[in-house]
């Protein structure tokens, strides 16, 4: 039976690179798929964009392409990622002249763009999905809006011959489901087989997570080659059947285990994944230890699709400061406790609003909250304070880390490694917008 083999290059922003120059060169593939966008990452794109027209895509973008775009044109690998971002066509651009600098004449780049719904949504009733509110409540606060796009515009670039496939949002599995639908013919209203596929997408785009990495915990679960963990590449059947593995002699290991995991992984319900091409059933999923780093997957299947397509929106939400500093040797714990302690009462005393707001000391109770402190034989040698408060302004959140870094003088003795940071907070809301009032464009450049 025809099979397709995809690669998973990367499964967020800030990726390691190498493991995708490993499956373009020793991956035998016939697609390489970077997933690079979270739910705040293009958000963060925009505000890039509203900056500098020109930017706004993956930061590793130009880094990437160097690694992979001549042996993936070398060997016929058409290559398909979102890190389009906040704008997909100055990423193509960019492909292109990296094309043109390799001297692969004849690629063509197909930037696929629509998913910015802004423009339809601002200002708008539409109820927000995770907090009360309509989309008109956050006004002007709003930075972006984007659709999670399917399958569908990257399939048709791809029966338009493109060799490079570059988006802003669409969901996660549909960038791995595209290349089986083009390859295949798979009906796009047969759910079972888009099930299949969205399921191959849902294990692959984590990249590293399926071969171990988030995964390993040393004397548990042990995880060999990690500082060179490969990534994950799945066989695909016509019939939607499937095995994952990754390039023999990589780092990482590809079991039941490690591949349980990541169907889990962020599946709020097994028998109903909504992605925007289909509902995927995982609750039969059967997988079975074909062989060496080969894991089988059998028994998915799928629903119709949604009527509606989530929009991740992004607005900003306040400021928020934050202050560190370390205190070491003995009595560290109760040092660093009196250093809490000060900066509440001084941003009481200086009169700093603010609303949430945390003084934690990482290592004693920074996670499990209300612990308490270790006992007198177990004092930890070490500990960092830290203060975090959300304000509404940025000099209002600069103050919080002034008050830590008075600490040098003002508080504790053997106070260390003051550092302070403000940012503004960029909040995401989502809401869901009938597919019908999306409409998607292909641009496609050619070198």
């Amino acid at each position: 039976m025809r099979s397709v083999r995809i690669g998973s290059g990367a499964g967020f922003a800030d990726d390691r690179i190498e493991p995708a120059a490993e499956l373009a060169t020793y991956g035998q593939l016939d697609y390489l798929v970077f997933e690079c966008l979270a739910e705040r990452t293009i958000a963060l794109a925009q505000r890039q964009r509203l900056r500098d027209p020109n930017a706004g895509y993956n930061e590793w973008l130009d880094e990437r392409m160097d690694a992979v775009l001549e042996p993936c044109a070398a060997a016929g690998i058409k290559i398909i990622t979102n890190m389009g971002a906040a704008n997909p066509l100055a990423a193509a651009e960019l492909v292109a002249a990296a094309a043109r600098r390799k001297h692969r004449p004849g690629l063509q780049i197909a930037a696929v763009t629509g998913d910015d719904v802004l423009d339809l949504v601002k200002g708008s009733d539409l109820p927000l999905l995770d907090c009360p509110g309509t989309i008109a409540s956050l006004g002007e606060s709003i930075i972006s809006a984007n659709a999670y796009l399917g399958c569908d515009a990257i399939v048709k670039a791809l029966a338009d011959g493109a060799d490079v496939v570059i988006t802003g949002r669409v969901a996660d599995p549909s960038l791995y489901l595209a290349p089986l639908v083009h390859e295949f013919g798979w009906p796009l209203d047969d759910w079972d087989l888009m099930g299949k596929g969205i399921c191959v997408g849902h294990l692959l785009e984590c990249a590293g997570q399926v071969t171990g990495g988030y995964f390993a915990d040393p004397g548990v679960k042990d995880v060999p080659g990690l500082a060179r963990l490969g990534f994950p590449i799945a066989q695909v059947a016509e019939d939607g059947s499937f095995s994952i593995t990754k390039v023999p002699g990589s780092g990482g290991r590809v079991t039941v285990r490690t591949c349980t995991e990541q169907l889990l992984y962020e599946v709020h319900d097994p028998a109903a994944y909504v992605s925007a091409d289909a509902v995927a059933d995982f609750s039969g999923a059967r997988l079975t230890q074909a062989g060496h780093d080969q894991v089988a997957v059998t028994g998915i299947t799928g629903a119709s699709r949604p009527d509606a397509l989530k929009v991740s929106v992004g607005y900003l939400d306040g400021y928020v400061g934050e202050g560190e500093i370390s205190y070491a040797g003995p009595n560290a714990e109760a040092r660093g406790r009196l250093a809490l302690d000060l900066v509440r009462e001084r941003l009481e005393l200086t009169g700093v609003p603010i609303g949430e707001a945390r003084f934690e000391l990482i290592g004693v109770d920074a996670v499990h909250r209300g612990a308490g402190g270790a006992t007198a034989q177990q004092q930890p040698r070490e500990v960092r304070a830290r203060v975090a408060g959300r304000t509404a302004t940025l000099r209002q959140a600069r103050r919080i880390g002034r008050e830590v870094s008075a600490l040098w003088l003002n508080g504790p003795a053997g106070g260390a490694g003051a550092t302070t940071r403000a940012s503004d907070i960029v909040a995401i809301a989502s809401l869901l917008l009938p597919r019908d009032q999306i409409s998607t464009n292909i641009t496609v450049l050619e070198t």
